[in-house]
């Protein structure tokens, strides 16, 4: 058997792609011909790619007949600025699972949800089965409890109307005007806790975060044999969230 001098190519992927750096070289647009020509493509296989890309959202075709680029490639531009940010602090992330030998977790609240964006286990420090989603159980978790403590009553107020206070276990704050009175009356504000609220026999602290003006929350979970150790664990969380909330608030 011969030995291959490189990597097997797909010539398909390799022409759509130059077809997307020609697209974008024209601001107001391109007819096909033209790009065609730039490419070095037979204009009967410079229509069928164009024709592939405006499908799938990669490029869109104007009423003139000029094709530009297509809104599919801005959403994973926002994708990959978020990933960047997010391979900022997952040092520091890291670094704070393995001082407390605890599951880490990040959150956003976007787009009037309560998401996780990132979380950092291991063996030693496993995560707590996410057996219901943060956007039904953010009333449950000191991750969510913590971004609602800082939204401003007419956000909290919008939040809340839109997600019903589910019974998650028996220690679940299912009362709306008690769960204002907690958030509010923290003892140890500005992070908060979830006593096994979410689920039985473990237990998290949360505190506030940033990326620039989108609000979040950092935090970690651990068994409630170890609650005794909040206090040392709230101590941490709180410089290790100003940390992260400089790392993703840094213009890329």
């Amino acid at each position: 058997m011969g030995v291959q001098d490189g990597p097997t190519l797909i010539t398909s992927v390799q022409r759509a792609f130059r077809l997307l750096e020609a697209v974008s070289a024209y601001e107001n647009g391109a007819p096909a011909k033209q790009l065609a020509r730039e490419t070095g493509l037979p204009l009967a296989t410079a229509y069928h790619l164009l024709r592939t890309l405006v499908h799938d959202g990669y490029v869109r075709k104007l009423g003139d007949g000029r094709f530009i680029l297509g809104d599919k490639l801005q959403t994973l531009q926002s994708t990959g600025r978020g990933q960047a940010l997010l391979s900022r602090v997952r040092p520091t992330l890291a670094a704070l699972r393995d001082e407390l030998v605890t599951a880490t977790y990040l959150t956003f609240y976007e787009d009037g949800e309560i998401r996780v964006a990132e979380i950092v286990d291991s063996p030693r420090a496993p995560r707590v089965d996410l057996w219901v989603g943060f956007e039904d159980a953010g009333h449950a978790t000191a991750l969510g409890k913590s971004v609602l403590r800082e939204m401003d009553e007419e956000a909290r107020k919008d939040y809340l109307s839109r997600h019903h206070l589910v019974d998650l276990t028996p220690r679940t704050i299912t009362s709306r005007p008690e769960l204002l009175r907690r958030l509010d009356s923290s003892p140890v504000a500005p992070a908060v806790t979830d006593l096994e609220e979410y689920s039985l026999g473990t237990v998290c602290v949360a505190v506030p975060v940033y990326c620039g003006d989108v609000l979040g929350s950092l935090g970690v979970s651990l068994p409630v044999e170890r609650l005794s150790r909040l206090p040392e664990i709230r101590s941490r969380l709180l410089p290790t969230a100003s940390r992260v909330t400089r790392g993703l608030s840094l213009t890329i």
